[in-house]
């Protein structure tokens, strides 16, 4: 038990040994990631329908605790793109009290998973899924930032996807040339800086030119029809104090399925991108302490207005290739954003609206996953099922509907799989699908052998069932080999134990062969073994066969 709540986060181990040239690399690479969080901060903050500062603050107070905490040694946390279409919905439906409680309850959930050691189970959410919902999540913060990157002027947007494009088409004859000019650059920009620059970022390169270039245009142009950050919001860039939220029975019940999808979000993406980061360092981290630290995050951070955050794949990759190794690289980073905070925010009303919604779109391309998207629709038709079932309810309903419904359908599909490996089938019979290998068995006239490979749970048991009952011919003694069945659950020892007593009435004798130890000890708890015999449970089917001999004798 004293391991079992063990605390150990990855700073702790990092700093044995520390010596100054990994502090000057971490240094360099922390400043680099800060600036590159610095506009990602302030789209996903305004994206997610907070205010700018709120972003940062984010980024700042849950970077922070994330690089303390965690347990990956490269893991910059910080609000993602991904928890934009939750947070903007909770927003609007329960307001920002609202999802102040959802996210600490999403941080409480987080550190039971850590805590209970339940951090690997998170990396079986079946890949289709995870593609599925990132996808819809990326089409829809892409349809969310139309609007201010063709400065279209707009009545207030309604909630759904199909009819925000009803309302950008209607409203298209009102689209702002000079601002889907600074949106369009923007993009190119990003998408060019790399090719001349690897380890500038190229979002903060275009939103520095941008800002530039739309301050001249008001100033000695004249042209003011391009919306800035200020010209929507009031810049604030004073650290708010500590803020506890009402807390009732009802409300937090509310806000139940809000948290959960917030807990998962955030569980799948910040071990996605430790799991991605350990590959390129060649390092382990530790998934139940990185969800303790995920969830710490999320309790302390909406305290000061914040939203949920998580592990930053494109900011973790970051810190990796400009050499950051430590969690003080993270930490650096955060103190970066601080500074840049108390002292340079009010420049940031400056921002045009719409060079922040190309930095968005080219998160949501980059989100997409478009290419392995494309490569998964030529899997096996159940895993393309899942993936545009979760993608198109994504955007179409819910991103907790698109969650729910796909783990249920994956579910269903694995116990599809698992029925469609195990095979039963009468030992002797031209038509068997069971390898069998090669056995000379003296079978007497009257006795029956089936052989079941495979798990015995429900789906085969009504299988095994319905094929018995669909026998014409009533064998004397009936054999059932189970030397292949690894379990046994108990709809499969109910229908055992049906089986036994229809047997009995039509005069067959049932007799189990090669049962294992995990399956034994299930039967034998169950009572089955008190009604079928202790005799009539054989080791072997040689021993099998000779007590069917008994019977018939």
């Amino acid at each position: 038990m004293k391991n079992f709540f063990e605390f150990r986060p990855s700073l702790l181990t990092s700093l044995r040994g520390y010596t100054r040239e990994k502090f000057t690399a971490d240094l360099m690479s922390g400043i680099i990631v800060g600036i590159v969080a610095l506009p990602l901060a302030i789209a996903f903050g305004i994206a997610s329908g907070v205010t700018p500062e709120k972003g940062i603050i984010t980024a700042i107070i849950a970077g922070f605790i994330i690089s303390a905490l965690g347990g990956s040694r490269v893991q910059i946390g910080g609000p993602t793109g991904a928890f934009i279409v939750i947070v903007y919905g909770i927003i609007q439906q329960y307001g920002i009290e609202g999802l102040t409680i959802a996210t600490i309850m999403a941080g409480v959930f987080l550190i039971l998973l850590g805590v209970l050691r339940l951090g690997t189970i998170i990396k079986f959410i079946p890949y289709p899924i995870v593609v599925g919902f990132t996808s819809g999540i990326a089409l829809t913060i892409f349809t969310t930032q139309i609007k201010d990157l063709f400065g279209l002027t707009t009545p207030e947007l309604p909630g759904g996807f199909i009819e925000k494009w009803i309302v950008y088409v209607q409203s298209f004859p009102s689209i702002n040339l000079p601002a889907t000019l600074v949106g369009i650059l923007s993009i190119v920009i990003i998408v060019l800086t790399p090719k001349f620059n690897r380890k500038t970022p190229g979002a903060f390169v275009a939103i520095i030119l941008m800002t530039v270039v739309v301050w001249l245009l008001r100033e000695y142009a004249g042209i003011v029809s391009i919306e800035t950050i200020g010209d929507r919001f009031s810049i604030n860039s004073t650290l708010p104090d500590p803020v506890v939220p009402a807390l009732s029975w009802e409300g937090m019940k509310g806000l139940l399925p809000a948290a959960v999808t917030i807990a998962i979000l955030g569980a799948i993406e910040s071990l996605l991108s430790a799991t991605v980061a350990d590959g390129v360092i060649g390092d382990r981290h530790n998934s139940n302490q990185e969800l303790i630290a995920q969830g710490a995050a999320n309790i302390v951070t909406p305290l000061f207005g914040g939203i949920p955050a998580t592990g930053a794949i494109a900011r973790t990759m970051t810190n990796i290739n400009n050499g950051g190794r430590t969690p003080i690289a993270g930490i650096i980073h955060a103190i970066v954003l601080l500074l840049i905070f108390l002292f340079l925010m009010p420049l940031a009303k400056f921002i045009p609206m719409a060079c922040l919604a190309g930095v968005l779109v080219v998160v949501a391309y980059n989100m997409s996953e478009w290419r392995t998207f494309h490569n998964l629709m030529r899997s096996p038709k159940s895993d393309a099922a899942v993936l545009l079932v979760t993608f198109h309810l994504t955007f179409l309903v819910d991103l907790t509907v698109a969650i729910e419904v796909g783990i249920v359908l994956a579910c269903l599909l694995f116990m599809r799989r698992i029925m469609e490996t195990t095979k039963i089938a009468k030992v002797g019979d031209p038509e068997s699908t069971v390898d069998e290998p090669e056995e000379h068995l003296d079978i007497p006239d009257g006795v029956e052998i089936y052989e079941i490979d495979g798990p015995y749970f429900f789906g085969i048991a009504n299988k095994f069932e319905e094929q018995m009952i669909r026998m014409q011919e009533r064998a004397k003694v009936r054999i059932i080999r189970m030397r292949r069945v690894p379990f046994i659950d108990s709809t499969g020892i109910h229908n055992l134990t049906s089986l036994l007593r229809t047997s009995r009435k039509e005069g067959t004798q049932i007799i189990l062969s090669g049962v294992n130890p995990r399956v034994h000890e299930a039967l034998h708890k169950s009572g089955f073994y008190d009604t079928l015999g202790k005799e009539n449970i054989c080791p072997h089917i040689d021993a099998a066969l000779a007590r069917a001999r008994e019977v018939l004798g």
